[in-house]
């Protein structure tokens, strides 16, 4: 066996995007059926080639729903960690500002109480 430790989070995603897949093709299937038997005039090998395109299309429309709200969730990721640090930033410099204002005011305070 390997000594490398387990990742045990990529493991965790990898089964939950198979779930995820299995599920969208159940669903495409059951779709794909449900209109196959809409079409009563069809014979049962134009069927199944229709409900095999339904399928088809139903997973790759999926796909691309998937890609672009990964792809959305990226960007906001992005805007979000940019908004961050700049808070953080602003942030910092109140406190590096206000810790410089009380260290003048002490210092001041101390050369006015030292020269009496």
């Amino acid at each position: 066996m390997d000594e490398r430790p387990l990742d045990t989070r990529g493991l965790i995603n990898e089964l939950e995007g198979h779930l995820l897949i299995e599920a969208a093709r159940t669903e495409a299937r059951a779709e794909a059926a449900r209109f196959g038997r809409s079409l009563a005039w069809l014979t049962d090998t134009q069927r199944e080639e229709v409900e095999e395109r339904y399928t088809d299309n139903h997973l790759a429309l999926t796909r691309r729903s998937w890609e672009r709200t990964a792809r959305r969730g990226g960007e906001l990721r992005a805007e979000y960690e940019a908004a961050y640090r700049a808070l953080r930033r602003r942030l910092c410099a109140g406190f590096l500002l206000g810790a410089v204002l009380i260290v003048s005011v002490t210092a001041g305070l101390a050369a006015t109480v030292g020269g009496r």
